[in-house]
């Protein structure tokens, strides 16, 4: 099968499958029969075995799980020569990043990058740099971006360290850190604390095919999501940058791995700032060579800027309407993009289209676009509209990824990482104080020993005075007593001895001259 079959107007309308990684376009007011090709062409890339992915905004895209049990229109039926049309239910994938209504879609902090998110949250060039800064700070030091609790962790670090951060990364304004952190608030709200996690989507998840061959057709619910139209795109713009990250250069080949349909993609480029949609351009054109074909889905393809629009090969066209000399101007513009046949008013024919026609141009076998021919599509084979509720409960309940991406799975990251960081500095300044408080307290004990030390060496001191002082005065007295004795010996003493010295001197006289001198 070389090609993909979608209407017939002069001649069948295909598209060459190995041209499909050159993109496309479908585009149409509101009723004009978009989502009925939409899901013609899912199903026929299903068919081919080819996977698809789109996002599924009013809630009816679900139902290509379901044959169709509605009469579809005979006439229609023969103008599209559409003769082995058989009812068919499609295997379906139901995925939805709230988690509520499919399997759920999880991405990391680190996978969508500052670029996304520095749309998502609506910053301005002061806040994005502080945001890269985040970013380069948490490689640096290997802590892991994983959910929004982790990136206002790094908010924080990186406030509370602007001092030394500024050093090498400049000014740090703790004004710009808290917008930031206002503004993961209102992020959360929107279901940013669902969506950003693990485990984080494995890209291969979506280039299954079922046990008959066909490729998977992946369903984002996008009922509640495309309430926050910023988040919307970004979900979807991150999975396309994936998709362009993980995959592995194949160059050509002769059919898609994926192919991704991007519904309501004006919503992707309104506001968008120069540097995204240098990314959003750089991704289209150098995601072909990974084997995936991008479709954009919108109401004017005016909204598609021409940097981007220049590069998508096949052209659905629907009806648009023109009355103001605006809108008048808008579909000259459209038909001009087509190749056309010389004098063919194209502009009228596109005001001019019934729902579920179409102006067509696609790529042909050498690559060059074929000319623009009014096509009707194919009715699809599966249901059209809404579906019981039962279907999609059976879809989920039957599906094979419930169990790999069902539980959310919380890891250490940097959250917990400058938590521990934390946590230590403080056990270091605790043990800091309470060693410290040891010293104080040993000092205090040191000094009070010290105190007693002296203050009995001081008493001991005066102990010893006193007995010096009262040996001294024992001495004193004992000095004084014997002083006293001395004195009445000696009187006593010499008394004698004079009276002693007398008689003997009398004696003494007597014996030598024989008389007794007298006194």
């Amino acid at each position: 099968m070389s090609q993909l079959k979608f209407g017939y107007g002069t001649n069948e309308a295909v598209i060459q499958l190995n041209k499909l990684n050159r993109h496309g376009i479908i585009a149409g007011a509101t009723g004009t029969g978009k989502t009925v090709t939409l899901k013609v062409l899912a199903e026929q890339l299903s068919d081919a075995g080819i996977p698809v992915f789109l996002s599924d905004i009013k809630g009816d895209l679900v139902s290509l799980a379901q044959a169709n049990a509605q009469d579809v229109d005979p006439v229609r039926l023969a103008a599209t020569h559409y003769n082995d049309y058989e009812p068919q239910a499609y295997p379906v994938e139901l995925w939805d990043v709230l988690g509520e209504k499919g399997t759920p879609v999880r991405m990391t902090i680190s996978e969508m990058g500052p670029v996304l998110l520095t749309r998502l949250l609506g910053l301005n060039d002061t806040q994005e740099s502080i945001l890269n800064i985040v970013f380069s700070v948490a490689d640096e030091q290997g802590l892991l971006l994983i959910d929004l609790m982790d990136l206002r962790a790094m908010l924080n670090y990186v406030a509370e360290h602007a001092e030394e951060l500024s050093k090498y990364y400049g000014n740090i304004p703790a004004r710009s850190v808290g917008a930031i952190l206002r503004s993961l608030v209102v992020l959360e709200q929107q279901g940013g604390k669902v969506f950003f996690g693990e485990p984080s989507l494995e890209i291969a998840d979506f280039m299954r095919q079922d046990t008959n061959g066909r490729g998977m057709i992946n369903v984002l619910d996008a009922t509640q999501l495309f309430n926050q139209p910023t988040l919307y795109s970004t979900v979807l713009l991150t999975l396309l940058a994936e998709l362009y990250e993980t995959l592995p250069e194949v160059g050509d080949v002769s059919q898609p791995k994926l192919v991704f349909f991007f519904d309501e993609a004006h919503v992707l480029f309104k506001d968008a700032p120069k540097v995204l949609l240098e990314k959003i351009e750089l991704i289209v054109r150098l995601i072909r060579s990974k084997g995936v074909g991008v479709f954009f889905v919108t109401q004017n393809p005016t909204d598609i800027p021409d940097s981007v629009a220049s590069q998508l090969g096949n052209r659905i066209q629907h009806g648009l309407r023109a009355f103001t000399p605006k809108e008048l101007k808008t579909v000259a513009t459209v038909a001009d993009t087509f190749r056309q046949e010389a004098g063919e008013d194209l502009a009228k024919v596109i005001q001019e289209l019934k729902v579920g026609e179409a102006v067509v141009s696609t790529l042909m076998a050498d690559g060059t676009p074929s000319l623009a021919d009014r096509v009707m599509i194919y009715p699809p084979k599966s249901q059209l509209g809404t579906v019981d509720p039962s279907v999609p409960l059976s879809v989920i309940n039957n599906s094979t990824l419930m169990d790999k991406y069902a539980d959310a799975v919380d890891r250490e990251s940097a959250h917990e990482q400058i938590l521990a960081m934390t946590q230590e500095k403080e056990a270091a300044l605790i043990q800091q104080a309470e060693e410290a408080q040891r010293a104080k307290e040993e000092d205090a004990l040191r000094k009070q020993r010290e105190k007693e030390e002296a203050a009995e060496l001081k008493r001991y001191e005066k102990e010893q005075q006193a007995e010096m002082k009262r040996q001294e005065q024992q001495e004193r007295r004992v000095t004084s007593a014997s002083r006293r004795t001395d004195s009445v010996l000696d009187r006593f003493t010499k008394n004698m001895m004079s009276q002693v010295g007398r008689e003997v001197g009398r004696v003494l006289t007597r014996g030598i001259t024989g008389i007794l001198k007298g006194k």
